[in-house]
């Protein structure tokens, strides 16, 4: 029970640490956002942000964990609506796409992620990612829905395309207009891989 006890109170720390500082990266910035601040705020100390994350930089990480599980759900959710696999497939993308709209994604992930944590391509959850899509890849190909390809190469390829449309649209001065912009071409670009692009239209 004590050990049950002692894991309850690290995840509670935890969680209270990435509360505190997704708010404070999403209002200030993660340049701006203050270490003491943001400790004080959880009701806890600075050491007990270094033992848990290291430093600042694993905070951050931790943050887009966090927000990276949530656009999850909701690519999962907008799926969830289409029954073919390939308007699953083509809804989850956008649905990522998408999300670039939302402040905290915009400023976190897209923007200051990138600054801080290098090219968003080599995190850690860009390996499931691609696995995920690799195997979507696989079964539409079995079914006869898109030409047969190296799926590898090919989940590299769409990732890294809704990747940089998102990155384009958070860095963009307008970016509720860039978004369609992006969608539209990214449709396009994806109705390339169907055996019978009129599939594309329904």
């Amino acid at each position: 029970m004590a050990a049950k006890r002692r894991t309850e109170q690290v995840e509670e720390t935890r969680a209270k640490l990435i509360g505190a500082a997704r708010r404070a990266f999403a209002e200030k910035g993660y340049s701006a956002a203050s270490m003491d601040e943001l400790t004080a705020e959880a009701g806890l100390t600075r050491g007990a942000l270094y033992h848990n994350f290291g430093d600042k930089k694993g905070l951050l990480q931790a943050v887009i964990d966090q927000i990276d599980a949530e656009i999850l759900a909701q690519m999962r959710a907008a799926g969830q609506q289409f029954e073919s696999k390939w308007h699953v497939f083509l809804a989850e993308a956008i649905t990522y796409i998408e999300m670039s709209l939302e402040p905290e994604v915009q400023r976190i992930m897209l923007l200051d992620g990138p600054a801080v944590l290098g090219d968003p391509s080599q995190w850690p959850n860009q390996t499931a990612c691609l696995r995920t899509t690799a195997d979507m890849l696989d079964n539409l190909i079995a079914e006869g829905t898109v030409k047969p390809m190296d799926t590898e190469a090919a989940a590299h390829l769409i990732n890294g395309a809704a990747l940089n449309a998102a990155l384009w649209i958070a860095a963009s001065r307008e970016p509720v207009a860039a978004l369609p912009r992006a969608v539209d071409a990214f449709r396009v670009l994806m109705s390339g891989l169907l055996v019978n692009p009129s599939v594309a239209a329904h």
